[in-house]
């Protein structure tokens, strides 16, 4: 039987890396997108593929929804040469950007960017895939702690992925007559590069979320890497419109 094939968003690093690389060790096969950074998304396939997996990078903006009419043409045309399918299995809606901005100097170009990464973006980006997503596949988006919990200066971020939530109960409401499941995963604070690598290099900021966390610590990127392959995997297929959140027990 070949292997389930995912595509991650946003997977040259953080977060998306890691998902890649936890999905690779189950056995899955990736097709991830990069924004800018084709080195690292290169060296990513190559990880993946002396792991004996399949794997490929595609550039991708997830603010120009324009450009996915496109993107979905290369992915079929790599699905067809590297697999032999007209079809994959799993899409993780990963890519995003951090702005941190009071609530009182938010600007229309901020909102708008925002708008276009968080919720336009993967909103016509699902929409365009759909017809290559196999039955019974799956599609994980992905939240904040934030739209549990309110941090100055990440509204209108929050707000956006607060849509993205609901937006996950129709997707599942709407593509359950196909087996499709659609989740959405909520990390809590993560030692990354994201938003400026605040959490994961300000020791106060660091030492701020450990002492609201349950477990003690902040976030690493390997708890989010494997929620993601357990959320993908067999053992979750009967959840389905859940937001689930992997933080740790933050501000509980």
């Amino acid at each position: 039987m070949s292997n389930k094939i995912a595509i991650v968003t946003g997977a040259s690093r953080g977060l998306g890396k890691n998902a890649v690389e936890k999905l690779a060790d189950q056995g899955v096969d990736v097709i991830l997108t990069y924004h800018s950074q084709r080195e690292e998304a290169d060296s990513i396939v190559r990880a993946v593929q002396a792991k004996g997996g399949k794997a490929a990078a595609l550039q991708l903006d997830v603010g120009d929804s324009k450009s996915f009419t496109a993107f979905a043409t290369q992915v079929k045309t790599l699905l067809a040469d590297i697999w032999q399918r007209d079809s994959f299995d799993f899409l993780v809606n990963n890519a995003g950007i951090g702005l941190g901005v009071p609530f009182a100097e938010v600007s229309e170009e901020q909102f708008d960017l925002l708008m276009n990464i968080h919720l336009k973006g993967p909103l016509f980006l699902t929409q365009k895939l759909l017809p290559l997503i196999a039955d019974g596949g799956r599609i994980l988006n992905v939240s904040t702690g934030l739209t549990r919990f309110s941090l100055p200066g990440y509204s209108v971020y929050a707000a956006m992925k607060g849509a993205m939530e609901v937006l996950t109960k129709y997707q599942a409401k709407e593509l359950g007559a196909r087996g499709i499941r659609v989740n959405i995963l909520a990390p809590g604070a993560i030692e990354t590069d994201f938003g400026g690598g605040h959490v994961r290099d300000n020791k106060q900021i660091n030492q701020m979320v450990a002492s609201n966390t349950a477990l003690g610590r902040v976030g690493l990127p390997d708890d989010i890497g494997h929620m993601v392959a357990l959320m993908l995997s067999d053992a979750g297929g009967w959840m389905n419109a859940q937001r689930v959140e992997a933080s740790g027990g933050m501000f509980l």
